[in-house]
């Protein structure tokens, strides 16, 4: 597995400092992020799941904890639109560059609005996606809010 991604190569050039995980991705998970928090001995709350969605028909990226589910109508609201749906898989992966299961928050492939969830300002350090399956890079969240730009919203359902 490389370690180099799109995602890794972003936070590099960026000068944000990050150290990689590495974990057996399980494809027959029934949830990948709380997979991957068990797989790192992690609190499911600080391993944040990377979803993608559309509002109002526009691509947005939502991060919040892999053990919470997002609400539709706040994150609607968060991102200033009226409705949201999540994107399917294949349009998620054409939008992002990444292969569902490895979707990164950072270096997809055009930025797009990102909205985080308020709760995982809360811990010191917190786990993503680092732009494929089985890699998971670790972080402080105020530089995961600040490397996306990322909107500050309790979207959680």
């Amino acid at each position: 597995m490389s370690k180099v991604t799109p995602a890794t190569r972003t936070l590099e050039a960026a000068r944000i400092a990050f150290t990689v995980h590495t974990y057996d991705y399980d494809p027959d998970a029934e949830s990948i992020g709380l997979q991957a928090a068990a797989a790192l001995g992690e609190d499911p709350a600080r391993v944040l799941k990377t979803l993608m969605a559309l509002v109002d028909g526009k691509p947005v990226c939502v991060i919040v904890p892999s053990n919470q589910e997002v609400s539709m109508k706040k994150l609607a609201a968060a991102a200033g639109g009226k409705s949201a749906q999540m994107m399917k898989p294949p349009e998620a992966e054409r939008v992002t560059g990444y292969k569902v299961g490895g979707i990164s928050p950072f270096g997809q492939r055009k930025p797009v609005r990102t909205v985080i969830e308020r709760s995982a300002l809360t811990h010191e350090l917190v786990y993503l996606n680092g732009g494929q399956r089985g890699l998971q890079v670790r972080m402080k969240p105020t530089d995961v809010r600040d490397a996306v730009k990322a909107v500050v919203a309790d979207v959680l359902a």
